[in-house]
């Protein structure tokens, strides 16, 4: 696996006290004759004992967490549609206080040759708190990678949640990428 971090990635400065947000994510179909580009939000979620390694719980393809505070509430197989196809939902402010940081990505499902965010079209992920966006991106700065991290949600000592946002390439498959990406930074 590699990490690759695009040129121009914007840093924000934490956005205290997130409640419940939201990750939506959109793309063009495949041209007519070609397999489907099928991408994926997965959330990583660690805990307050090991906020780096190995994550407490994913969440990804058609799921939701074992407490139901992180649900995949649409998922596109195919980008058909209109906006953003795909979008999960946060609710950190439910979230036991035993976690402590939330990884959010976009994994690119795999057929027989390697597809990266630069051979899909239209590309986005959007994360947002109510009607604020708290960040947009495309996959521009990550183009060359199959899987990218796009967002880090860590509780301070306060017990708030905080936003970080996040653009940060992996060549990996899903599986592989969602065992790693607590490696994000």
């Amino acid at each position: 696996m590699t990490s690759r971090r695009g040129g121009g990635v914007r840093m924000s400065s934490f956005t205290k006290g997130l409640k419940k947000v939201e990750v939506a994510l959109k793309w063009d179909p495949s041209p007519a004759g070609s397999p489907p580009h099928d991408l994926d939000i997965v959330a990583a979620t660690y805990t307050s004992a090991d906020p780096g390694s190995e994550p407490a719980y994913v969440v990804h393809f058609d799921s939701r967490s074992p407490d139901g505070t992180i649900n995949l509430d649409r998922d596109s197989t195919t980008g058909q549609g209109f906006g953003f196809d795909e979008v999960m939902t946060l609710e950190l402010e439910r979230l036991s206080t035993s976690y402590a940081r939330v990884v959010v990505g976009v994994a690119i499902q795999q057929g027989e040759q390697a597809t990266t965010f630069g051979a899909v079209a239209n590309t986005a992920v959007r994360v947002r708190e109510g009607y604020t966006d708290l960040a947009l991106n495309d996959f521009s700065v990550v183009a060359d990678s199959t899987a990218a991290v796009v967002a880090e949600f860590i509780r301070d000592d306060s017990g708030a949640w905080a936003f970080r946002e996040l653009l940060q390439g992996f060549d990996t498959d899903p599986t592989s990428f969602a065992a790693t990406m607590g490696s994000a930074h």
